[in-house]
């Protein structure tokens, strides 16, 4: 029997013809009034080749933001949109008033595949673009160890999957007291990656300290990265903190931690650095695993100029990085978050059980792994044809053959995607039989050797603010913060509307002037 979801999602993964006049991109969803931050109804549409927000609030005016810079591609990536995957125990009901309402909710349409857990708000910068205003609030927000151990055992309780992925952030993780401890009882809960957002400051300033980050079980930082030149660190960060961030990558180097750098976007500021960021992370690419565009999300009242002058979108970064880099990442090498979902619903039926599945919104975030090839790069798709592939693996699973319970019929579906390789233009290393039975057969659980070492994984996740806030987008969030009463907040909700409440509800004590 043909499984409807994955049928309906095999014809919105396929490229349709195009017409002589194609119908222009027009949906009604909710939005945010960016001043009251009341619910109100928006629109997304195209005009002249881009995609725009528009609302109005009956008090404060009509507000009108772009959405994405280019509509081709805008529409390109909703073609790999899937139906929504909730989770089997949500943690609050909704009493249909959405965003307000999360918890996560009833009608919260994905897992979550990587929690945040903000382990204090203090911090030892002062970064002007903060969203979570860290350091400066006036009180100190800092979970006890056993209030983060009873959001870790939420997390470790969902179903139908346990969340694996955690990522403890804040403020700045490293200059909280019990950070080491935090950790390691994290990996004896059970979660298999264990990530730390950082300004790299103290990693800096103190190797031992970074070796212990790494015994502990730190799998990977999560680097504060904007720039290859002094210039975008003065205007974002206030001060140069290029050399901190350099002196941060050789001592996570010599513990051997996988690092992803984590460039915040405005255009204006480091737009044209998005080329030279992506060399840097390739000349470093020992440690140097993922490179994470985030284009910055704007908090508070904000000028119509202004927020032209300085927004950029997830289709501005896919454009510049492939001017900065000369073609060698094309537009077209980029694919969004659910364009991996067959991978799931293959091990779905792999392991006859529901899996959780990629069902984030396909406009959240885009992205591509890449290879180091003769001293430079190149991007999978330029040697694996990902469309056949999906195709493949997608036919697999709606087939009613039961061809997955033997270590023959596996490799029959290894042999299939193989087809899709060409390995006359793939790195000389590059072993597919290795790359493909971690796939298949061992279920993602072994990954060769040397692919860890010479692939890197290039992402933009663009976080809404009040002006571009889209509500669909909310409800299929897949980074979800955990909070002291239990609850899962998608990230975008959570820092534009929940994120104040909930410090104050538990912090520490107020004062004055708050500092590390």
């Amino acid at each position: 029997m043909v499984n409807k979801k994955t049928t309906e999602l095999k014809k919105t993964g396929q490229e349709k013809k195009k017409t002589k006049k194609e119908r222009l991109y027009s949906k009604d969803t909710k939005s945010l009034c960016p001043i009251c931050l009341s619910v109100i109804k928006a629109r997304v549409f195209e005009e002249n080749g881009k995609i725009y927000i528009e609302k109005t609030c009956k008090e404060h005016g009509n507000f009108r933001d772009i959405y994405w810079s280019d509509a081709e591609q805008f529409k390109r990536c909703l073609r790999y949109q899937i139906p929504g995957d909730p989770i089997n125990n949500p943690n609050t009901e909704s009493k249909g008033n959405c965003p307000f309402d999360c918890g996560l909710c009833n009608h919260h349409q994905t897992h979550t595949m990587l929690a945040n857990i903000d382990v204090t708000n203090r911090c030892n910068q002062r970064c002007p673009i903060c969203f979570a205003n860290s350091a400066v609030a006036g009180y100190i927000y800092e979970p006890s160890i056993e209030q983060i151990k009873e959001m870790l055992t939420m997390l470790r309780n969902q179903k139908p999957n346990p969340v694996w992925a955690i990522q403890f952030a804040g403020g700045e993780p490293t200059v909280h007291p019990n950070i080491i401890e935090i950790i390691k009882m994290t990996k004896q809960m059970g979660f298999k990656t264990i990530m730390m957002a950082t300004n790299g400051v103290k990693i800096a300033e103190d190797f031992e300290f970074t070796k212990r980050l790494k015994e502990a079980g730190l799998l990977s930082a999560y680097l504060q990265f904007d720039g290859v030149t002094p210039e975008p660190y003065i205007q974002a960060r206030g001060y140069n903190a290029l050399p901190i961030k350099k002196k941060a990558v050789a001592n996570l180097m010599k513990v051997r931690m996988a690092t992803v750098l984590v460039p915040t976007v405005i255009k204006g500021v480091n737009d044209d650095q998005l080329g030279g960021i992506i060399d840097y992370a390739f000349e470093n690419l020992l440690t140097v695993k993922a490179v994470n565009f985030q284009p910055v999300s704007f908090t508070g009242r904000i000028h119509t100029k202004e927020l032209e002058r300085r927004r950029i979108t997830v289709s501005d970064i896919m454009r510049l990085v492939e001017e900065q880099t000369d073609g060698k990442i094309a537009k077209e090498d980029w694919l969004p978050v659910p364009a991996f979902a067959p991978l799931e619903m293959l091990f779905e039926k792999l392991f006859k059980k529901r899996m959780s599945k990629a069902s984030t919104h396909a406009h959240c975030g885009t992205g591509l792994y890449m290879f180091e090839k003769d001293g430079s790069y190149i991007p999978l798709s330029r040697f694996m044809d990902l469309e056949e592939a999906r195709r493949i693996v997608l036919e697999e699973v709606e087939s009613d053959r039961k061809i997955l319970g033997d270590l023959r019929s596996k490799m029959s579906l290894v042999l299939k995607l193989a087809t899709t390789i060409d390995m006359s233009k793939a790195p000389k290393y590059f072993d597919w039989k290795e790359m493909l039975k971690g796939v298949v057969i061992n279920k993602l659980t072994k990954v060769s050797e040397t692919l860890k070492q010479k692939g890197m994984f290039i992402g933009c996740m663009h976080f809404m603010d009040p002006y571009n806030f889209d509500l669909d987008r909310v409800e299929r969030c897949c980074i979800h913060y955990a909070t002291p009463d239990n609850r899962l907040i998608p990230f975008c909700s959570y820092n534009t509307i929940h994120r104040d409440g909930v410090e104050k509800k538990y912090a520490m004590r107020y004062q004055k002037t708050l500092g590390v």
